[in-house]
């Protein structure tokens, strides 16, 4: 007879574990949900102030560049070195999409090293201003490519 008693105060036993544990589980489940959903408003919230500073920039094949170079500063030195090394290079031409994020450069063959796919956040627009040109009547070179410089404007 004591056989029968002891395997039904194991399964009784057996029985008050297991709706502990089942209780355990469902604490840890809620507090799962609590965190995942905290972790979804902060995640909301981020991407709200992030989306309101962001724009998409686009650019058409035959545009003019400029190309950042200051991650380069190990491999390839440009004129200058520290402080004032030019953070943007010259103004290259696009000359297809890759993706909508990434551009095909005509690169000078001085930077034939460099890969000419670039992502659209190492570029910046050039925008051309006649202002800038200084037009070849205007400037008279001598035969010894030397000039004579004549003040326009005295301010007084």
């Amino acid at each position: 007879m004591e056989e029968n008693v002891e395997p039904l105060f194991v399964g009784v036993k057996l029985e008050k574990e297991k709706s502990l544990v089942l209780k355990l589980c469902n604490k840890q489940k809620t507090r799962v949900k609590v965190i995942k959903d905290r972790l979804k408003i902060a995640s909301d919230r981020q991407k709200s102030y992030t989306n309101l500073k962001r724009c998409d920039i686009k650019h058409q094949v035959g545009d003019k560049v400029f190309l950042k170079v200051y991650p380069w500063k190990k491999i390839i030195r440009f004129i200058q070195k520290g402080k004032l090394s030019p953070r943007f290079i010259g103004h290259y031409e696009i000359l297809e999409t890759v993706e909508p994020v990434a551009y095909k450069l005509a690169l000078l063959p001085e930077l034939e090293k460099i890969h000419n796919v670039f992502h659209v956040s190492m570029l910046r627009r050039y925008y051309s201003d006649p202002s800038h040109a200084l037009s070849v009547e205007s400037i008279e070179v001598n035969p010894d490519l030397t000039y004579n410089e004549k003040p326009i404007l005295i301010q007084a």
